[in-house]
């Protein structure tokens, strides 16, 4: 070999002509042609059909395989934290709601667990009040799972799945609207109880959803599980084991689907969970497939605890007795379709001088919390959604703190993408199932 393995003697207008004598080839042109190990850098986002709302991937690639990945967040940030610190405990409920926009109930319930904490009043909350707290997340589980599916279909080009997925969310959506009010945002599970009853129209609805949604379930597997493309793009993809799981902080369906049944239900049960029967689904590969599997089974388990709800709700309050932190929970809406009834406002007003100026109080300054700290954490659709709540004694929180899943599971994705191909990140990114609303907050 020369001692320059570049002949310049030789340059042609094809490129450059190596002289050598011996030797591997594989090994001089790797050592000296800068085109063999080139790498490109590849920004996937933050407004990219496959990054689940503003997520940002760095990826550097190597031919189609990435080689390094880095996910950047922060896209989203609403200061919601920050802004709990100026409104009442009562007024964070409207907040929070709005941090993962696909389980909002769960965001309401985490948050209302730890003011009661903090409060002392956790076994004063109503049975009636318990079950629909139940009732409603498994609901939003459900419906959560369904836009998980919908999305990654069509991320995977299943593009009837898509349609599918939100034609039957739009049925639990209508049950919510039933309900609260509001198809999202609810702010309707409160420190104390809930915000109003479920009137007796919502339980017909719900009836009719656990009749109808087992049967597109079944077309759902029958659409996806047997296809050859969905499996080629889902099976030993993105895999990540259940070592790699525990020294990420990964939670819910993908640590299931590595084979560990760790669900707060079961193993720190919150709301009487420990009462109810359901299984914790999980699966052993590890991969987007195993992800998929799960979180189906995981929509069939909430099925059977929705209907078990239905079995246990029983005539009552809805709100703790307590006046002082109960807010009203049997609401009458005005004749123009907005605010109190005026029927609603002449009680208020009618009862006595006192009654009124409490009113007042509790609406716009609140009800005082001890002063003290908590953590609380529930199973949400995408993991351990955590709460931790400090209260200096006033009417507004010090500080609350989410602990979020999405944001945890991110963590995972250049393990999950490194050294695999870039169509693999977006079938692995998806299979997290990340929210970028809970993520960045």
């Amino acid at each position: 070999m020369t001692t320059s393995n570049y002949a310049t003697e030789r340059e042609t207008t094809e490129g450059k002509v190596f002289t050598v004598t011996g030797g591997d080839w594989d090994e001089v042109v790797s050592g000296t042609d800068p085109i063999n190990d080139e790498r490109i850098v590849v920004n996937m986002g933050p407004q990219h059909p496959s990054t689940h709302g503003v997520l940002r991937l760095v990826l550097e690639l190597e031919g189609e395989t990435v080689r390094e990945a880095r996910s950047v967040v922060g896209y989203l940030h609403t200061g919601i934290e920050k802004n709990l610190e100026y409104r009442n405990w009562v007024q964070g409920s409207t907040f929070v709601t709005r941090m993962d926009y696909l389980s909002p109930l769960f965001n309401e319930t985490a948050y209302a667990l730890a003011v009661e904490k903090l409060l002392g009043i956790t076994d004063d909350i109503t049975e009636r009040a318990t079950t629909i707290r139940v009732l409603m997340m498994e609901l939003n589980r459900v419906s959560s799972h369904l836009v998980w599916l919908a999305t990654t279909a069509m991320e995977l080009g299943a593009i009837n799945m898509m349609l599918y997925g939100f034609r039957e969310r739009e049925y639990v959506l209508d049950i919510f609207e039933t309900i609260t009010g509001l198809r999202m945002n609810h702010a309707y599970v409160r420190p104390g109880g809930v915000a109003q009853d479920v009137p007796d129209d919502a339980i017909r609805k719900i009836r009719d959803f656990l009749t109808l949604m087992p049967k597109r379930l079944k077309e759902y597997e029958n659409l996806l599980s047997g296809q050859p493309i969905w499996l080629e793009r889902t099976q030993h993809v993105a895999v990540l084991d259940v070592t790699a799981c525990m020294a990420l902080g990964v939670t819910g369906p993908v640590l299931r689907s590595a084979g560990l049944a760790w669900d707060l239900r079961k193993t720190m049960p919150y709301c009487g969970y420990e009462t109810y029967e359901f299984d914790v689904p999980t699966h052993t590969d590890g991969d987007v497939w195993g992800r998929y599997l799960v979180r189906v089974a995981e929509i069939r388990e909430s099925l059977k605890l929705i209907e078990q709800a239905l079995d246990r709700l029983k005539p009552g309050p809805v709100m703790v007795s307590d006046k002082k932190i109960a807010w009203p929970a049997q609401l009458a809406i005005g004749v123009d379709g907005m605010g109190n009834s005026l029927e609603h406002v002449a009680k208020i007003m009618g009862q006595s001088m006192e009654s009124l100026i409490h009113h007042f109080k509790l609406v716009t300054e609140g009800f005082r919390v001890p002063p003290g700290q908590v953590y609380v954490g529930i199973e949400s659709p995408r993991g351990e959604l955590g709460v931790h709540a400090v209260s200096d004694g006033g009417t507004r929180p010090y500080r609350v703190h989410y602990r979020e899943p999405s944001f945890v599971n991110l963590q995972a994705l250049p393990a999950m993408a490194e050294g695999g191909l870039i169509a693999d990140v977006i079938a692995g990114g998806a299979s997290l199932d990340p929210v970028m609303g809970g993520c960045d907050r």
